[in-house]
């Protein structure tokens, strides 16, 4: 009797850690151990790899333009939105879908018309499986029932919204406006509604949210510095000029236990390692291939891949080493990817 209570207890106390662990999963830096997905823009194509040998297993079309992605909290499904055939100011056939992807069979699953909003960008997802998504021709922020296919509200972000990173308590929505409009527009998810507007005179592209939610970070998208915003007060509060960059970074990301940022340039081939316990502290700096600009994470953090939209490869980092230890080829332009 004795030992089975024991083993009653030992297999209540792991499902109670188990759930904590959970808890705490960032659903929008995921990771996992079946594989790798990715998202050929140039392409046009999703294409999964293995993780150990780096050959593509296999690969499937989608619309013109695939951008960025979200993963369900169980990695059985993604969703991809479908620009369109242009780029950012330049679209002259946007994009009204998300693609919804089968993760399990890889393959494409159906889709979400969102019409009459168009050009569908930037991607997030919340713990009750929301999803939100910037049209950034339309100036709204979709909110998304995915499991009824469903626009729930169109809110107007004023600006053309490009990237988005939401609080882990999905309070808020930060929505970068690259250089139409020179802020950064705060939305309140309970009221659905812009309750702020931070001044960012350069313009921004890529965001980023702490893993606890105490910080947001903006690229500049004229120069070369990262903008650290307070949640709390929803104010610039530091602004960290990265090294060796002569022009502006496109995209960042924290790593899983959001100890360290990472940085890239794009038309460049830079990728930039801050201290995010001490932004202005000594910073790394990698060579990797051309135009960076996707991060992925290993389940364990020792790696990172860069995916590398200019030259068609992706660079797979050392974490701790600080260097690159492969680089292999992967589609046409992957812009994002993650393991799964």
């Amino acid at each position: 009797m004795r030992i089975q209570r024991a083993a009653l207890v030992s297999a209540a106390l792991l499902l109670i850690a188990g759930v904590a662990i959970s808890a705490e999963v960032d659903l929008n830096n995921p990771t996992g151990k079946s594989g790798v997905f990715m998202v050929d823009k140039l392409g046009a194509h999703i294409r999964f790899f293995d993780p150990a040998t780096w050959k593509e297993i296999s690969n499937f079309e989608v619309g013109v333009n695939p951008h960025d992605f979200v993963l369900t909290a169980d990695h059985r499904t993604a969703y991809v939105p479908i620009y369109g055939d242009g780029v950012y100011n330049r679209n002259p056939h946007p994009g009204h879908e998300i693609a919804i992807i089968d993760l399990v069979g890889r393959k494409l699953a159906g889709t979400i018309d969102i019409s009459p909003n168009v050009a569908p960008h930037g991607i997030q997802i919340d713990s009750k499986g929301m999803i939100y998504v910037t049209c950034d021709i339309s100036r709204k922020l979709l909110v998304i029932d995915p499991k009824a296919k469903k626009i729930v509200d169109a809110i107007d972000n004023e600006g053309t919204g490009h990237w988005i990173g939401i609080l882990p308590d999905a309070s808020k929505i930060y929505v970068t406006n690259k250089k139409d409009k020179l802020f950064v527009s705060v939305i309140d998810l309970k009221t659905r509604k812009i309750v702020t507007r931070i001044p960012t005179p350069g313009g921004t592209e890529g965001v980023a949210v702490s893993p606890d939610g105490k910080r947001v970070v903006v690229m500049d998208s004229t120069e070369p510095v990262m903008m650290v915003i307070d949640p709390a007060t929803d104010t610039i509060i530091d602004r960290v000029t990265l090294k060796d960059n002569t022009r502006a970074a496109y995209k960042v990301k924290y790593n899983l236990d959001g100890s360290k940022i990472l940085t890239m340039t794009l038309g460049g081939a830079f990728v930039n390692l801050v201290d995010a316990t001490d932004l202005h502290g000594e910073q790394k700096v990698l060579t990797v291939g051309k135009d960076p600009m996707g991060f992925a994470f290993s389940p364990d953090g020792k790696l990172a891949l860069v995916a590398n939209h200019g030259d068609g490869t992706v660079s797979v980092i050392d974490m701790k080493e600080w260097k690159v230890v492969n680089n292999f080829h992967a589609g046409t332009g992957i812009e994002t990817l993650s393991y799964y």
